[in-house]
């Protein structure tokens, strides 16, 4: 069961976090607090407040267009995957490259390349911005639904500590249950543990 957060991150980290279930679907959803920050979401009336505009038709794709090239030429050699689908880019973090084994800090070494991705974001700001954390099957099922959690909110805090607007974010912890390899091999494991942010247009 996965759980989905819609959060207005600052620069402090999250210091608190508690769960409901959705009594109509089952969901569990965490509401995370942080220093100095509220909790909001990016629909309607917000695109106002952001300060920019719906895309629509061919605008769409060409928006895209331009996000997809800035980031593979931002991302290039970092370890970092850029998969376009559609209308959706898919950035892919691999957790060995983010994070210290069983933690939720990131990784002084990859700043930069989440300065280089807040460098995009700040630049085309028509998009939404969600932040999914995944983990393989080692450990309870608890254990990492709440790590997958607190590494999507290590990295959307810190893209909000570089200056982009956190009415654009949503957070999501999948733990184990969203593998894009077998868990059965220490290689899969290792593809397995990750953080992808995916880039959606306001539309």
């Amino acid at each position: 069961m996965k759980k989905t957060v819609l959060v207005a991150v600052a620069t402090a980290m999250l210091v608190s976090a508690c769960t409901t279930t959705d009594p109509y679907t089952g969901e569990q959803k965490v509401s995370n607090t942080a220093a100095g920050a509220g909790i909001g979401a990016l629909a309607g009336a917000g695109l106002g407040l952001l300060g920019v505009g719906a895309l629509a038709g061919g605008a769409i794709g060409a928006t895209m267009d331009q996000n997809e090239a800035e980031l593979r030429r931002q991302l290039q050699g970092s370890g970092v995957s850029v998969t376009r689908t559609g209308d959706q880019i898919i950035l892919n973090m691999p957790s060995d490259i983010t994070f210290n084994v069983d933690q939720d800090a990131v990784k002084p070494g990859f700043y930069q390349v989440l300065n280089s991705v807040a460098l995009v974001l700040n630049k085309f700001r028509q998009t939404t911005v969600d932040v999914f954390g995944h983990t393989d099957s080692t450990g309870g099922d608890a254990h990492n639904f709440d790590l997958s959690q607190r590494r999507a909110l290590a990295v959307a805090s810190y893209l909000s500590g570089q200056g982009v607007d956190s009415r654009r974010f949503a957070v999501t912890g999948f733990g184990k249950t969203r593998p894009i390899a077998s868990n059965a091999t220490a290689a899969g494991r290792a593809q397995n543990r990750r953080v992808e942010i995916q880039l959606s247009p306001l539309t």
